[in-house]
């Protein structure tokens, strides 16, 4: 009998020891590349979100919904990642409808234009820090590229293996605890640098969307649909990466088709009044702080005029939870 105790304690020390070490090695996406931290955040807020962004770095960059809880009192959270994928957009959403039944959703439509995986570092930023589902399974399957494991999402000490050789005090400090960096999911970026070039307009062999990324677009329709929310569509004002008329053209049938709506703010850029001077942190992929803040009181305005939202700044509860939050906002913004 002591022998298989020993055993038994043997296999438990192993495991902890095991977990340990996936635990140290797994980056912590707080000092660096801290858009890998982002997909964690959602899991600790109270779920009281009546919209909800989906879609890549122009959603997370571009918009605050801060700034659209004071302007006009909308709940909203940004379930945004790095490249996010049209797949994993219905992943994200499949696990949020577990957790809250927002009355909106918006999807931005510029990751249609990709129809395989593109990344595997994005990958990783996406999935690393998502909880273990269903979804994620699914997601992991979609997204893996050829020369991808999904050992390398499981155990994360097969993926970063070679993180052992460059710990740091991060790694130590955030092993067990870890700070958001993001206000309901919206990165926020002060830094200020201006668009110089525009992008070229290169030839395409193809602008149809492939038949993949629509049945995706689909699942999220017929989804939101199942739980009466309405979805709608949205291309954020960045100018890179470009984007072609004949991409809108099809979004613009689709959205007609089935009777969504679609918002072009690209298009709307002078009438929000982005200054591309200055309302952008990297030459024109994603605006910067000044910029966020315009494009979101001139969207949350669209939200509250058409979408039936509740003015929450009249809730005791929420209001208390939203000022905390705008309190340290204004503070890392320079407000206060």
């Amino acid at each position: 009998m002591k022998k298989y105790f020993k055993i038994l304690i043997i296999i438990i020390v192993f495991i902890l020891c095991f977990i340990f070490l996936n635990k140290l090695v797994s980056p912590k996406y707080q000092t660096n590349l801290i858009e890998g931290h982002m997909i964690k955040e959602y899991y600790k807020e109270e779920k009281n979100h009546e919209v909800i962004f989906i879609g890549d770095c122009e959603v997370y960059a571009n918009f605050s919904p801060l700034i659209m809880y004071k302007n006009y009192g909308i709940t909203s959270y940004v379930r945004g990642t790095s490249q996010q994928l049209i797949w994993q957009s219905y992943g994200i959403l499949k696990e949020t409808l577990k957790y809250e039944i927002p009355k909106v959703v918006v999807l931005n439509v510029n990751a249609l234009r990709y129809n395989e995986p593109v990344s595997e570092a994005y990958n990783h930023l996406t999935l690393d820090k998502m909880k273990w589902s269903q979804e994620k399974i699914e997601m992991i399957n979609n997204s893996m590229l050829e020369e991808e494991s999904i050992f390398d999402y499981i155990f994360p000490i097969v993926r970063y293996h070679s993180r052992f050789s460059s710990l740091t005090s991060e790694d130590f400090k955030n092993l067990f605890t870890d700070n958001n960096v993001t206000y309901n999911g919206y990165l926020m970026n002060k830094n200020i640098k201006p668009v110089t070039n525009l992008p070229t307009k290169k030839i395409l062999g193809s602008y149809t969307f492939k038949d993949n990324v629509i049945s995706y677009l689909d699942k999220i329709r017929q989804l939101c649909e199942n739980n009466h929310i309405k979805l709608v569509l949205i291309k954020a004002p960045s100018v890179y990466p470009y984007w072609y008329s004949e991409y809108n053209d099809q979004v613009i049938e689709y959205a007609n088709t089935y009777n969504l709506d679609y918002y072009n703010l690209l298009e709307k850029a002078q009438e929000i009044g982005i200054d591309y001077n200055h309302d952008t942190y990297d030459g024109g992929l994603h605006l910067n702080l000044y910029g966020a803040e315009k494009l979101s009181t001139y969207f949350g305005d669209i939200l509250k005029n058409n979408y039936n939202l509740t003015d929450y700044r009249l809730d005791n509860h929420i209001s208390n939870i939203y000022n905390q939050k705008l309190s340290v906002y204004n503070k890392n913004k320079g407000d206060e």
